[in-house]
């Protein structure tokens, strides 16, 4: 009843094959690519430079918010009075 109806006559195989000529390999080259040391110290260098700027930046960021809280507090307990 509900099993699936094939048709009696199985489609045809294509009346075109597609036979490939003779496959040509191909040779792609690659650039050439010379780091010389310089380059990659002066990539380190960068990246030392940038993470004590990240550092510094992230140590102001934390001492102005601590001298905040205290000035705030000072502040606080001075109107009180």
């Amino acid at each position: 009843m509900f099993l699936p109806k094939y048709p009696d006559n199985p489609t045809p195989p294509p009346a075109h094959t597609h036979t490939p000529a003779d496959p040509v390999p191909v040779r792609r080259t690659l650039p050439q690519i010379f780091i010389s040391p310089g380059a990659v110290a002066a990539v380190l260098v960068g990246g030392v430079v940038l993470t004590a700027l990240l550092a510094a930046v992230a140590v102001t960021a934390i001492s102005v918010a601590i001298a905040a809280v205290v000035l705030r507090s000072m502040l606080r307990d001075h109107h009180r009075r």
